[in-house]
Protein backbone atom coordinates (compact mmCIF):
# COMPACT_ATOMS: atom_id res chain seq x y z
CA UNK A 1 0.00 0.00 0.00
CA UNK A 2 1.49 3.36 -1.00
CA UNK A 3 2.10 6.06 1.57
CA UNK A 4 -0.84 8.34 2.50
CA UNK A 5 -0.11 11.94 1.49
CA UNK A 6 -3.43 13.29 2.80
CA UNK A 7 -3.14 16.24 5.13
CA UNK A 8 -2.31 19.90 5.51
CA UNK A 9 1.32 20.91 5.08
CA UNK A 10 3.04 24.26 5.81
CA UNK A 11 6.28 25.24 4.08
CA UNK A 12 9.39 25.44 6.27
CA UNK A 13 12.18 25.48 3.66
CA UNK A 14 12.39 26.73 0.05
CA UNK A 15 15.83 26.41 -1.56
CA UNK A 16 16.67 27.65 -5.09
CA UNK A 17 13.09 28.75 -5.85
CA UNK A 18 14.08 31.96 -7.65
CA UNK A 19 16.52 30.13 -9.96
CA UNK A 20 13.79 27.61 -10.76
CA UNK A 21 11.39 30.46 -11.63
CA UNK A 22 14.06 32.09 -13.84
CA UNK A 23 14.33 28.79 -15.76
CA UNK A 24 10.54 28.92 -16.25
CA UNK A 25 10.81 32.48 -17.61
CA UNK A 26 8.80 34.10 -14.81
CA UNK A 27 9.09 37.89 -14.69
CA UNK A 28 11.14 39.74 -12.05
CA UNK A 29 8.23 41.27 -10.10
CA UNK A 30 6.37 37.96 -9.78
CA UNK A 31 9.57 36.19 -8.67
CA UNK A 32 10.20 38.77 -5.95
CA UNK A 33 6.67 38.32 -4.58
CA UNK A 34 6.74 34.51 -4.88
CA UNK A 35 9.97 34.03 -2.90
CA UNK A 36 8.40 35.86 0.06
CA UNK A 37 5.33 33.60 0.24
CA UNK A 38 4.75 30.86 2.81
CA UNK A 39 2.39 28.50 0.95
CA UNK A 40 0.30 25.78 2.50
CA UNK A 41 -0.53 22.53 0.70
CA UNK A 42 -3.69 20.54 1.31
CA UNK A 43 -3.52 17.07 -0.21
CA UNK A 44 -6.53 14.79 -0.61
CA UNK A 45 -5.72 11.23 -1.58
CA UNK A 46 -8.26 8.55 -2.39
CA UNK A 47 -6.32 5.50 -3.53
CA UNK A 48 -4.55 6.57 -6.73
CA UNK A 49 -6.59 9.78 -7.13
CA UNK A 50 -5.10 13.02 -5.81
CA UNK A 51 -6.06 16.65 -5.44
CA UNK A 52 -3.28 18.98 -4.38
CA UNK A 53 -4.30 22.51 -3.41
CA UNK A 54 -1.69 25.17 -2.73
CA UNK A 55 -2.77 28.29 -0.86
CA UNK A 56 -0.88 31.56 -0.44
CA UNK A 57 -1.70 35.24 0.01
CA UNK A 58 -0.81 35.79 -3.68
CA UNK A 59 -2.37 32.88 -5.61
CA UNK A 60 -4.18 29.63 -4.97
CA UNK A 61 -3.57 26.60 -7.19
CA UNK A 62 -5.23 23.23 -7.64
CA UNK A 63 -4.09 20.11 -9.46
CA UNK A 64 -6.09 16.86 -9.66
CA UNK A 65 -4.82 13.65 -11.22
CA UNK A 66 -4.95 9.86 -11.19
CA UNK A 67 -1.72 7.88 -10.99
CA UNK A 68 -0.57 6.67 -14.42
CA UNK A 69 -3.09 8.72 -16.45
CA UNK A 70 -1.73 11.50 -18.64
CA UNK A 71 -3.59 14.80 -18.31
CA UNK A 72 -3.49 18.27 -19.83
CA UNK A 73 -2.14 20.72 -17.26
CA UNK A 74 -2.06 24.49 -17.45
CA UNK A 75 0.62 25.64 -15.05
CA UNK A 76 -1.56 28.51 -13.87
CA UNK A 77 0.12 30.53 -11.19
CA UNK A 78 3.59 29.75 -12.47
CA UNK A 79 4.37 30.27 -16.16
CA UNK A 80 0.85 29.66 -17.56
CA UNK A 81 2.05 27.09 -20.08
CA UNK A 82 0.13 24.03 -21.19
CA UNK A 83 1.87 20.70 -20.83
CA UNK A 84 1.01 17.02 -20.86
CA UNK A 85 1.65 15.64 -17.40
CA UNK A 86 1.67 12.18 -15.88
CA UNK A 87 2.26 11.21 -12.25
CA UNK A 88 3.50 7.76 -11.27
CA UNK A 89 4.58 5.99 -8.12
CA UNK A 90 8.30 5.29 -7.80
CA UNK A 91 8.34 3.29 -4.58
CA UNK A 92 6.69 5.74 -2.10
CA UNK A 93 7.49 8.83 -4.18
CA UNK A 94 5.07 10.66 -6.47
CA UNK A 95 6.95 11.56 -9.66
CA UNK A 96 5.43 13.94 -12.23
CA UNK A 97 6.82 14.41 -15.73
CA UNK A 98 5.57 17.54 -17.51
CA UNK A 99 6.07 17.52 -21.31
CA UNK A 100 5.93 20.90 -22.98
CA UNK A 101 8.04 23.86 -24.07
CA UNK A 102 10.53 23.57 -21.19
CA UNK A 103 12.87 20.57 -21.06
CA UNK A 104 13.40 18.31 -18.04
CA UNK A 105 10.34 19.68 -16.26
CA UNK A 106 8.47 18.02 -13.42
CA UNK A 107 8.31 17.41 -9.70
CA UNK A 108 8.76 14.71 -7.08
CA UNK A 109 6.97 14.46 -3.71
CA UNK A 110 7.92 12.15 -0.86
CA UNK A 111 7.36 11.93 2.89
CA UNK A 112 9.99 11.52 5.60
CA UNK A 113 8.48 11.43 9.09
CA UNK A 114 6.23 14.50 9.43
CA UNK A 115 7.88 16.27 6.46
CA UNK A 116 6.63 16.46 2.89
CA UNK A 117 9.51 16.98 0.46
CA UNK A 118 9.04 18.51 -2.99
CA UNK A 119 11.66 18.83 -5.71
CA UNK A 120 10.68 21.03 -8.64
CA UNK A 121 12.78 20.66 -11.80
CA UNK A 122 13.03 22.79 -14.93
CA UNK A 123 15.89 22.42 -17.38
CA UNK A 124 19.02 22.31 -15.17
CA UNK A 125 17.47 24.02 -12.10
CA UNK A 126 16.14 22.20 -9.05
CA UNK A 127 14.16 23.79 -6.23
CA UNK A 128 13.89 21.85 -2.96
CA UNK A 129 10.99 22.57 -0.64
CA UNK A 130 10.08 21.02 2.71
CA UNK A 131 6.63 21.18 4.32
CA UNK A 132 5.64 20.13 7.86
CA UNK A 133 2.37 18.34 8.53
CA UNK A 134 -0.03 20.52 10.49
CA UNK A 135 -3.25 18.46 10.36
Amino acid sequence: MPVDYSGTWDIVSNVNFEEYMIALGIDYATRKIAVMLKPQKVIEQNGDCFTIRTFSTFKNLECSFKIGEEFKEVTKGMDNRTCQSVVNWENDKLVCVQKGVKKNRGWTHWIEGDELHLELTCEDKVCKQIYKRTL
